[in-house]
């Protein structure tokens, strides 16, 4: 079990904390699996109002720890693996009470697509959000863009994912990406308050709302997941793939065929 994701209370309100401050919460595969057994376990708990997720640090989590890209350590297929990641994922989207998730310093890539996946974003003032895969030769494959493309539009998703470029927390904002954006001093108070704010509100009417804003939004990001799981399995077999990851073993340009 890992000890860098854990588990506290206030009330009815579950608090989940990324604790590896000294990676700016990068996650790895143990930090995975204890996230997806945190969720698996809320799932269960019909007392349960809201959730907050958080990291300890200057920032909510950089991302994939990059230590552990293209390490496996199980015989299972490209499609597999990611599929199995989905599956946990799959938790963010069918939570029985909301979640809202604390965003500040560094939110990258896959942290990124799944605060994307929560019900509510705030932002701290130093939040940087960033979609690099494509940099990496990779595609975004955790369903955030499908969400981001309901938020903002093509426009932005394409920005973000092909250029890889910084979007700070008042421009997230003006998108409608988060919500609200407090001070990095307040970011943790204020999602405590809006949580026992909803978990105020008659526990039905809550369910209900829900019920009808995840008839709406969901479908496309399911349909999206499933998408990406063939595309990002497809990429990691690809002659580019491989000729980027040669090029820049070999320190020289690529020489792309588009296939």
């Amino acid at each position: 079990m890992s000890d860098a994701v854990k588990l506290s209370f206030d009330g009815a309100i579950a608090i989940i904390s990324y604790d590896r401050p000294e990676k700016h919460n990068a996650f790895n595969d143990e930090m995975d699996r204890r996230l997806f057994e945190i969720l698996a376990e809320l799932q269960q708990r019909p007392d349960l109002r809201a959730v907050v997720w958080k990291g300890e640090g200057a920032s909510f989590s950089s991302g994939r720890d990059t230590t552990q890209l293209g390490v496996r350590t199980e015989d299972l297929s490209d499609l597999q693996f990611i599929e199995r990641g989905h599956a946990g994922s799959a938790a963010f989207l069918t939570m029985p009470c909301p979640i809202l998730v604390a965003l500040k310093g560094w939110v990258i890539g896959g942290s990124f697509e799944r605060a994307l996946l929560c019900d509510i974003r705030v932002a701290g003032e130093s939040a940087r959000m960033r979609l690099p895969e494509v940099l990496h030769g990779v595609v975004p494959d955790s369903g955030g863009t499908a969400r981001l493309f309901q938020m903002a539009g093509h426009g932005l998703v394409a920005d973000l994912a092909l250029t890889g470029r910084i979007l700070d927390a008042q421009e997230a904002l003006a998108h409608g990406v988060v919500s609200r954006v407090v001070p990095d001093e307040k970011l943790d108070e204020t999602c405590l308050e809006i949580a026992h704010a909803i978990a105020k509100a008659p526990a039905f009417t809550v369910k209900m709302f829900r019920r009808t804003l995840a008839r709406m939004a969901n479908p496309p990001v399911q349909r999206s997941i499933e998408e990406e799981a063939v595309t990002q399995s497809m990429v990691f077999a690809s002659r580019d793939y491989a000729e980027m990851k040669a090029a820049r073993a070999e320190k020289r340009e690529p020489k792309y065929r588009g296939r």
